[in-house]
């Protein structure tokens, strides 16, 4: 297995990196996180200048047919800069879904938008009972006459608050908890019958409570194959959760760059702390697990690209991985700060929080612990 980066992926890197050197810094994450919006809508429509928002998609829709080592390229030097636009949700997650699953139709009519990043989008598919068990569906969608009636609440829906479009996880046949019977639905937040209730996340993410109430569609408005819904999600957030590894993976190593070089300067006994051995391993520690983030990072992505039978078992392993490590890296990091690591001014607690939500986000540790042993136990059988 070949874990280097092509040259046109390094290219990509570095004119990432560029920007974020150049333009991102925690008074400009504080800033963003203040506004109505949640990020800058300038930089957004820079991104899609600069090509980074058509990666994903095919050539035919104006993209680069890029995959999941190329979205793990991207989110990785945007986690170093603490960037708040949302990469993670609107091209990975969403134009994940319009991808895999759209129609030709559903591709042309949504996809372009997203490119030139004039269109936001937002997956609803939590539900307060639900967990993170993406069976535990409660939104219903009866028929009605040529199409569906949506009737439901969709709970914590990250950058809901400026969606232009939803998908939304509905149940048209079957009972509660069947991974069976359950649809994708593309909704516009106009839609008669849909209300928002707005949100701010611990890391400064926007978002927002999605309420349903008789919203009416049509049957073109299906994403994918109806009943089939869930198949779909677990593929799509695969892809989701290499991009957020890269993500967690960027933040982790600007933790650990940010401690090293403080611990060069901060004084004590007339020496840098750098110069005790204590503190010395505790930063190897952290740079370990570092490692092993991107070690699991990497072999995910490349998993995901072959289409490896073992890539669902690649991407828990990783999820395992960004949540344990994220932790340690954060919570040392602030350790070896000291007071200042918890202050809003320096850089460590803002990605502190950051990682807090990414390890929380479509499952926790615990949750993808257990779907690596359940995955590897239905291969062994």
């Amino acid at each position: 297995m070949d874990f280097s980066l092509s040259e046109e992926q390094i290219l990509l890197r570095d004119s990432v990196d560029k920007y974020v050197r150049q333009h991102c810094s925690v008074a400009r994450h504080r800033a963003v996180t203040m506004t109505a919006l949640g990020f800058d809508d300038a930089a957004w429509q820079q991104f899609a200048q600069l090509g980074w928002l058509s990666v994903p998609f095919s050539e035919e829709l104006g993209g680069f047919a890029g995959g999941a080592t190329d979205m793990m390229v991207i989110a990785e030097a945007l986690g170093k800069g603490l960037v708040r636009e949302p990469f993670l949700t609107t091209v990975v997650t969403c134009g994940g879904f319009l991808h895999r699953g759209g129609s030709q139709q559903q591709r042309q009519q949504y996809i372009p938008a997203i490119i030139d990043g004039s269109a936001q989008w937002a997956f609803a598919f939590a539900e307060r009972s639900s967990g993170y068990d993406l069976a535990q569906v409660h939104t219903t969608a009866l028929p009605q006459g040529d199409g569906y009636v949506l009737n439901g609440c969709k709970f914590a829906v990250l950058n809901a608050h400026c969606a232009n479009h939803l998908i939304v996880s509905a149940r048209t046949s079957g009972s509660f908890g069947d991974v069976t019977g359950i649809t994708l639905f593309l909704i516009d937040v106009e839609s008669s019958g849909v209300s928002r209730d707005n949100f701010f996340a611990v890391d400064g993410s926007h978002g927002a409570h999605v309420a349903l109430d008789s919203v009416v569609l049509g049957a073109d408005r299906v994403l994918g194959e109806a009943g089939k819904g869930h198949a779909l999600m677990l593929k799509v957030i695969d892809t989701t959760i290499v991009a957020l590894g890269g993500e967690a993976l960027g933040a982790m190593q600007a933790l650990l760059d940010a401690t090293v070089e403080y611990t060069k300067t901060r004084q004590q006994f007339g020496q840098p702390i750098s110069k005790f051995q204590v503190l010395q391993h505790r930063m190897a520690d952290m740079y370990m697990k570092v490692e092993e983030t991107r070690s699991l990072l990497l072999n995910a992505a490349i998993q995901l690209d072959q289409n490896s039978l073992d890539s669902a078992s690649a991407c828990a392993a990783l999820k395992v991985k960004v949540s344990e490590a994220g932790r340690f890296v954060a919570q040392e990091a602030v350790q070896l700060h000291g007071g200042i690591g918890m202050t809003d001014e320096v850089s460590i607690g803002h990605h502190y929080k950051r990682l807090m939500v990414l390890a929380k986000l479509y499952g926790d540790e615990a949750w993808y612990l257990q779907k690596f042993t359940d995955l590897a136990a239905a291969r062994a059988a």
